[in-house]
């Protein structure tokens, strides 16, 4: 009876291993095949709980950075962040209040908003503080009197 428990357990976190993205049983999955291999081999129910134990934690824990690598390297960067901390220029008054506002950044035009909730006319510079969503948060740049 053990022999069918562990080997449905293996299949179950096989499975689930195969319909998640991530790598997210895996490890159980190592752990419920060697408590199986001990249950085919005649050991008691303890060493057979023992051995999935800490076969799960061994392979998380050996192989977790590995995978972690392996599976972040399929992440796209963008190069949206480069626009946070650039200067940019207000083509559409930026007046939250009304959900109006738009900013020319590297010759890109971006909705904006205002990260104070002032209002900010059209032609005056700005400095990118953030990116939410498909809008950009800037702040006025402070007036320099030359």
């Amino acid at each position: 009876m053990e022999i069918l428990i562990w080997a449905g357990l293996t299949v179950l976190f096989v499975l689930v291993e195969l319909a998640t993205y991530g790598l997210a049983s895996i490890w159980f999955a190592l752990g419920a095949l060697a408590a199986l291999i001990a249950a085919a081999l005649g050991a008691p129910l303890w060493l057979q709980v023992v051995l999935f134990a800490v076969v799960s934690v061994a392979s998380l824990v050996l192989t977790r950075p590995l995978a972690r690598k392996f599976v972040n390297s399929r992440s796209q960067p963008t190069n949206a962040d480069r626009v946070i901390g650039a200067p940019a220029r207000v083509t559409e008054e930026i007046n939250d209040f009304n959900g109006t506002g738009a900013v020319s950044v590297d010759g890109k035009l971006w909705s904006a908003r205002s990260a104070d909730g002032a209002v900010v006319p059209v032609g005056a510079h700005v400095t990118v503080r953030e990116i939410r969503g498909v809008r950009l948060i800037v702040s006025p740049e402070p007036e320099q009197n030359i």
